[in-house]
């Protein structure tokens, strides 16, 4: 009945286990799985690619792969919308026509002053001007009425050259054809100062470049160094404009025609506007006026770009600067109250690998300044992956999950950094992020039991214990340099007040961790049974008292020990009856009843065995006695006797 009851029980405990993984009451709020039908359109789409994929071409005996022209068409197809944040390929456009913007900007100029350009080049300067032109079109007509914009608020997506003139009236100047007038003026760089009205395209690559960009000061600092280059280049065709003006070589002030033209007027434009000094003085009131205000233009625009630079170089080093001082101001009070050797250097090593491994000393202050919801993203991009593999949160609702990785937090420890001692009050669990831990053990205390690694959860028992109290059973130390998340009881508890089916599912795995925990150290491994096997227990071991009896020879060994004690009795019958009259004559003998036991016998002096205890009934034909040894650990542990009763 009792092994009855046991399968039944087992069957119960399958059944459930079962109903469980068929339907999970644990899960609230599970992820929305996406549609069959969207499935099998992907599995058709992938079936159809792929016999798309084996294109060949024949060449010169030689078979080459290509990709299909499709494919190309599809890639090169611009969307209904561009997003200019996050489309990569429309910052690959801007800057394109950046670099015609800046052909026009630096050669325009040049044209106009210096006579570089001559009716025998003419039709060279003339293709590149179509080729610039041509991208401010494209540019006007294809590409800015499909970038969104933002009005009131709102995402503007629709498709519309009337759009993009009212957002960008300079652009549509810019392509306005004055080009038209050469037939009227000659073939004149003038007509063309339109085209550096495009300024909003170079401004706003400049704003999409740096948002992609790493190390986005690098490219600020070439910015600025243009600008500066640009303006010395203004300044020497203006140079050269004056002295053609007064007439090349006519005083000792104006450029004297000898020379590369454009070295020489840049070389003066340099050490006037940066005030070098050691110029030629000007002679007439014009050179006086023009030198005046090249000087006065000089300090500005000097002084601005200066100081340019140097916000851009402080704005790069911003944060290194914030490490310096705060390892000098951790290193000053630690001087101030005496604190020993080997303790500042493991307070230096760990701010150098936490700026070397993070860039920065607490990435905390820079998510707090997110809104939560981007917060939350940028936890899920770093650090989902990891918390999602913890066997001990697999089931839980992912909404908890996300919700509990914005309360962790992360902690670097030293090689050799104790993350818990035996014997703590434990009040925290910890998720290995990256690095290893030792859990030590052993009489010493040094003993390595286990590495744990990334992904890797211990402490939990700590923090599921519902009377809490729980005390730390062994070391655990930092191998190398670890990085850990730690999340306390008070977090987590404040957390599963909203997600009660996530409470139960944790309670269940934090009573079979004590279960775990509370059980004796496993001994050698046991085959368990397999299949339905499993619901019979294992067979019970049979008891001493019957393997003293058989002898461990099964139903042979009893018939040779009930002949053997069959041949004592005839024996000691003989006996009896030799001394019987004699008792009889000195007492007589009272009738035993039926259920009492028989009367003690003394046993022989040479025996030297305490008496035998013996348990009869009158209508059985064997009486079975057991009587201990007499001395322990040597002969039988149980002698057993059978007699048969005396027939009458």
């Amino acid at each position: 009945d009792a092994q009855l009851q046991e399968i039944v029980k087992k069957l119960r405990e399958r059944a459930n286990v079962y109903k469980e993984k068929l339907n999970d009451p644990v899960i609230s709020s599970p992820e929305a799985s996406p549609p069959t039908y969207e499935k099998k359109e992907e599995k058709k789409e992938e079936a159809e690619a792929k016999p798309e994929e084996d294109h060949y071409c024949d060449m010169l005996c030689c078979k080459f792969k290509k990709p299909p022209l499709k494919k190309y068409m599809e890639y090169m197809k611009l969307p209904d919308t561009i997003d200019s944040y996050t489309d990569r390929r429309y910052v690959a456009w801007l800057m394109l026509v950046t670099i015609a913007y800046n052909w026009n900007c630096w050669f325009i100029p040049l044209r106009y002053v210096f006579p570089y350009q001559t009716p025998s080049n003419t039709i060279y300067w003339f293709v590149i001007d179509v080729i610039c032109d041509l991208c401010y079109l494209c540019d006007l007509i294809v590409f800015q009425p499909r970038v969104r914009f933002i009005k009131g608020g709102d995402i503007i997506v629709s498709i519309g050259i009337g759009t993009s003139m009212g957002s960008g009236c300079l652009d549509v100047i810019s392509v306005f054809p004055f080009d038209i007038l050469y037939f009227f003026f000659g073939f004149n760089p003038a007509l063309r100062a339109n085209r550096m009205l495009k300024h909003n395209t170079f401004f706003e690559f400049n704003d999409r470049l740096e948002a992609i960009m790493e190390k986005a000061y690098i490219y600020r600092v070439i910015r600025t160094t243009g600008y500066l280059l640009f303006i010395l280049h203004i300044n020497a065709c203006l140079y050269y404009w004056a002295s053609d003006y007064e007439g090349i070589g006519s005083t000792r002030w104006v450029y004297d025609g000898e020379g590369n033209m454009y070295l020489r007027c840049y070389y003066w434009a340099v050490r006037s506007l940066i005030t070098i000094g050691g110029l030629a003085e000007p002679q007439t009131l014009f050179e006086i006026i023009f030198q005046l205000l090249n000087y006065f233009m000089g300090v500005f625009v000097f002084s601005s770009l200066i100081g340019q630079m140097r916000d851009v170089i402080g704005a790069a080093t911003a944060g290194q600067n914030y490490f310096r001082s705060c390892v000098d101001n951790t290193v000053s009070y630690m001087n101030t109250y005496s604190i020993p050797k080997l303790v500042q250097n493991r307070v230096r090593t760990w701010y150098e690998y936490t700026w070397d491994s993070q860039g920065m000393l607490d990435e905390s202050e820079l998510l707090e300044q997110m809104p939560t919801k981007m917060h939350l993203a940028v936890a899920i991009d770093v650090n989902f992956a990891i918390v999602n593999k913890v066997d001990l949160f697999k089931g839980c609702d992912t909404q908890m999950i996300y919700d509990m990785l914005l309360r962790l937090k992360s902690i670097v420890y030293l090689p050799g950094d104790f993350v818990c001692k035996k014997g703590e009050i434990g009040r925290e669990m910890y998720i290995i992020k990256q690095g290893e831990v030792q859990v030590l053990g052993g009489p010493d205390g040094t003993k390595v039991l286990v590495t744990l690694r990334a992904g890797a959860v211990f402490g939990e028992i700590s923090l599921l214990a519902a009377g809490g109290g729980n005390r730390r059973t062994a070391n655990v130390v930092a191998h190398g340099f670890a990085n850990l998340f730690i999340l306390d009881k008070k977090t987590l508890n404040e957390i599963l007040v909203n997600y009660p089916d996530s409470e139960k599912l944790l309670m269940k795995k934090a009573k079979v961790l004590l279960k775990q925990k509370g059980k004796p150290p496993p001994g050698p491994p046991v085959q368990q049974p397999r299949g339905l096997a499993s619901l019979f227990g294992q067979k019970q071991e049979t008891p001493k008292l019957f393997k003293a009896m058989l002898g461990g020879k099964g139903r042979e060994g009893l018939a040779k020990l009930l002949q053997l004690k069959k041949q004592q009795e005839t024996q000691e019958t003989k006996a009896e009856t030799e001394t019987k009259p004699k008792e009889e004559e000195k007492k007589p003998v009272e009738p035993a009843a039926p259920s009492a036991p028989p009367a003690k016998k003394e046993k022989p002096q040479a025996d030297a065995k305490p008496a035998v205890m013996q348990r009869t009934t009158s209508k059985e034909s064997l009486i079975i006695s057991m009587t201990p040894s007499p001395r322990a650990g040597e002969g039988e542990i149980l002698k057993v006797e059978i007699k048969e009763k005396e027939k009458k």
